[in-house]
């Protein structure tokens, strides 16, 4: 691990162990595990090149697999998640085994409608998932410890959140992650190089899958409730949004573009009565102002100034 990606590392274990304690917990966990949403989204955007505007089916699709395990089972939270996490890559492999066939603005349509798709699933299997009432009175167990505060539940789930951050880590820096940003940029070279293009985004597409499934499973079982909310279209929208936001093919932008979303949204919610419009025209602002994403201009304005001073 480089010496920039370990001090990014320390930072943001830093942050993360302080977050609750400057922030109410409920919104400190939100920003936990909406980064970790926004992470798998530019593993699959980013780094493969691939727009999904469906992904809120692994996320909801996990949450609501984690739901019903933990309630039914009384399973504690990890395996709870683990079975999240098998759910959504279930869902994952044939969704993105037939949107990869398309490209652009296609593929995300395909994956927007089977978004919707499960979405209906959902809705209309109320003996399952409780339809427009959904999953209530989901337990959050973990033996020998007492994780039903909510800021309790935040430090017993970070460990699983800080894996999931390092798979994603491990992904882009591996071979695998250097070949599937070949294919993002020039997927015929990558095809006369003898690379099998089609395999490799179908495995960035599950991988990608299953780490929106552990944070939609951590986030419906810390909520102890799961809800159609998990699978709409606008939830997958807000997740590109956090991702374009923070920088694509960062890994790490999508954290701060959470971070900033989920603070714009609670510190207006109190100001005005719409407070999605003035968050939007803010978004706007920042996204136009900074076309490749805040964590990227960040990282050339610290530059900027560090050879301004080595000059001086």
């Amino acid at each position: 691990m480089r010496r920039r990606d370990l001090a990014f590392l320390a930072l943001g274990i830093v942050v993360a162990l302080a977050l609750p304690r400057v922030l109410y917990s409920a919104l400190a966990l939100r920003i936990l595990l909406w980064a970790l949403f926004a992470v798998s989204v530019d593993l699959l955007l980013g780094y493969g090149g691939m727009l999904s505007f469906g992904h809120a089916a692994f996320w909801g699709g996990g949450g609501y697999a984690a739901a019903l395990l933990a309630k039914t089972f009384e399973l504690p939270f990890p395996l709870a998640a683990l079975g999240g996490i098998a759910c959504a890559m279930l869902l994952a492999a044939p969704i993105g085994y037939l949107a990869i066939r398309r490209r652009g603005i296609y593929l995300a349509m395909v994956t927007l409608a089977f978004a919707q798709m499960l979405f209906y699933v959902a809705n209309e299997w109320r003996g399952l998932t409780g339809g427009e009432n959904g999953v209530q009175g989901v337990p959050k167990i973990l033996p020998g410890l007492s994780v039903g505060r909510t800021a309790d539940f935040y430090y017993a789930a970070l460990p699983l959140v800080l894996v999931g951050l390092f798979v994603a880590y491990r992904i882009v820096h591996s071979p695998f992650g250097h070949v599937l940003v070949s294919i993002r940029d020039n997927e015929a070279r990558a095809q006369a190089l003898g690379y099998p293009t089609q395999r490799y985004k179908l495995i960035a597409f599950v991988l990608s899958g299953g780490i929106a499934g552990l944070a939609g499973s951590l986030y419906a079982i810390g909520n102890s409730f799961a809800s159609l909310d998990l699978l709409h279209w606008t939830t997958s929208g807000s997740a590109v949004l956090m991702t374009v936001l923070g920088g694509m093919g960062t890994l790490w932008g999508g954290a701060v573009g959470a971070a900033i979303v989920l603070l714009l949204e609670d510190s207006l919610s109190s100001v005005t009565e719409a407070p999605g419009v003035v968050t939007g025209a803010i978004l706007i602002a920042i996204v136009l102002g900074f076309r490749r994403g805040l964590l990227p201009e960040a990282g050339r304005a610290i530059e900027w100034v560090a050879l301004r001073r080595r000059g001086g």
